[in-house]
C-alpha cells in the first residue's frame, strides 16, 4: 500500500493506461486527480474506482499548454499537495514521413512534448518548495528507438527523455525523482486514435497493439517502478526490449532489422 494517502495526479486518465492506473491506485487508497480533455469519460472512470470520495477531476487539454499553470493550481488545491505527477497523456501517429503534413508533426509535439513539459514546469515549484516529489512519464519503447510510421511520435518521446534526464540531474538535491516508463505494445485505443498524415485518426486497431499487454498489467508494472523510484523501465515484450539493446550495442544491425519490423 505504498500509495496509501499519497496524492497522485494522472493525465490521459479517461481510457487505456491512464484509466487502469486510476483503478489500481484507488485499490491502494491513494488520493487521485484525474485529467484528460473529456470530463464525461473521467466521471465514468471515477465511478469504476474504489473510494470515489478520494478522487477529483481536473479536465485539461495538453495541446492548450498556455493555461496549464491554472490547472496545476486547481490540482494542488484539491488535496492541498501533489506527491506524484504521472504524465501519461499523449497521442500517437501512423504515417510515412513523406505523407505527414507539418501541421501533424506540430500537433504531436505540442501534445506529447510541450504540453507535458508545461505541466511539469507548473508543478515543479511545488515539489521544490516541499523538497520532495516524483514525476513519472509515460514515454514509449520508441522513445529509445525509431520505427517506421512513427517519426514525429518517436521524436516527441525521444525529446521527453532528454528533458527529464536534465530535470532529474538539476533537482537531485531537491529530493525530486523522475521515472521514465517505456511501454511497448499495450492493448488500448492508442492506434485507433493515432494521427494519419492529414491529421485524421487512423480509426482501426493495429494487429500488434491488439495483441499487446493489457493496460491493467502495464499499470501494475508502472506503479511498481514508481514505488521503487526507478529511473527508467521498459514494460514490453521480449522482442521490443531486445530492440532497445540491439540499437544500443549493434546500431547497424538494428537499422537492418527495423526495416523489416512489423509495427502495425
Amino acid at each position: 500500500m505504498y500509495f496509501s494517502n499519497k496524492v497522485v495526479w494522472v493525465t490521459g486518465a479517461s481510457s487505456g493506461i491512464g484509466k487502469a492506473l486510476a483503478i489500481e491506485l484507488s485499490k491502494q487508497n491513494a488520493k487521485i486527480i484525474l485529467s484528460s480533455r473529456n470530463k464525461e469519460s473521467l466521471e465514468l472512470v471515477k465511478n469504476e474506482c474504489n473510494n470515489s470520495q478520494n478522487i477529483k477531476i481536473v479536465p485539461l487539454d495538453l495541446e492548450n499548454y498556455s493555461n496549464l499553470q491554472e490547472k496545476a493550481d486547481v490540482a494542488i488545491l484539491a488535496f492541498g499537495k501533489i506527491d506524484v505527477l504521472i504524465n501519461n497523456g499523449g497521442i500517437s501517429q501512423r504515417s510515412l514521413v513523406e505523407k505527414t503534413q507539418i501541421s501533424v508533426d506540430k500537433r504531436i509535439m505540442d501534445i506529447n512534448y510541450l504540453g507535458t513539459v508545461a505541466l511539469t514546469k507548473a508543478i515543479l515549484p511545488h515539489f521544490i518548495e516541499n523538497k520532495k516529489g516524483q514525476f513519472a512519464v509515460t514515454t514509449s519503447i520508441v522513445g529509445k528507438i525509431g520505427t517506421p510510421l512513427r517519426s514525429s511520435y518517436a521524436a516527441s518521446k525521444h525529446a521527453l527523455h532528454g528533458f527529464f534526464d536534465s530535470l532529474r540531474a538539476e533537482n537531485y538535491h531537491n529530493n525530486i525523482a523522475v521515472t521514465l516508463i517505456c511501454p511497448g505494445f499495450i492493448n488500448t485505443n492508442v492506434s485507433k486514435n493515432a494521427l494519419t498524415g492529414n491529421g485524421t485518426p487512423q480509426g482501426k486497431m493495429d494487429l500488434a497493439t491488439g495483441n499487446g499487454m493489457s493496460s491493467k498489467d502495464c499499470a501494475k508494472q508502472m506503479l511498481k517502478a514508481i514505488e521503487k523510484k526507478k529511473e527508467e523501465v521498459y514494460i514490453a515484450g521480449a522482442k521490443e526490449k531486445l530492440g532497445v539493446y540491439v540499437k544500443r550495442f549493434f546500431p547497424k544491425l538494428f537499422s537492418i532489422l527495423v526495416r523489416k519490423m512489423r509495427v502495425t
